[in-house]
């Protein structure tokens, strides 16, 4: 093996990412929703009648990925999906009330999560620690354009 496991900082990343998505897990769940639900409900919240693709990409999965997941938030109740007034080929999709009162419920109990996390830190901290983040992302990035 080329680097020892002690030294391969991607474990470190994997393992604090699981944690963050396993505490958001938990937080979500009263609210009867998924992670990924719950991104696109965030997301839908501060942009109203934004397009399945669009949603996609600002939540990074698939459009495949996030045509399954409106489909079932529709089915819920939770959004509501009808044509743009003057593209008939794109879907608006924006929040119900009952996905509104999902969102605040969810989100109420993710920002415990963010709080618990930006607390370990002090404000300099969590400036670096987010450039530290941007320059492990470009890292990787020109990682994967030398493989691809």
């Amino acid at each position: 093996m080329g680097m020892p496991v002690s030294d391969r900082l991607g474990i470190d990343l994997h393992r604090a990412g699981q944690e963050l998505l396993a505490s958001k897990r938990l937080a979500v769940e009263p609210a009867g929703l998924t992670v990924p639900q719950y991104a696109a409900l965030f997301v839908l919240a501060d942009s109203p009648g934004i397009s399945g693709a669009a949603l996609a990409r600002a939540c990074q999965v698939t459009p495949q990925a996030m045509a399954i997941l409106l489909k079932h938030l529709t089915q819920r109740g939770l959004v509501e999906r009808a044509p743009h007034r003057w593209h008939r080929n794109v879907l608006e999709t924006r929040l119900t009330d009952r996905g509104r009162a999902a969102l605040e419920l969810a989100d109420d109990r993710a920002t415990e999560v963010e709080q618990c996390l930006a607390d370990e830190f002090t404000e300099a901290e969590q400036e670096q620690f987010r450039t530290f983040l941007s320059r492990a992302t470009r890292a990787l990035r020109r990682a994967a354009d030398d493989l691809g």
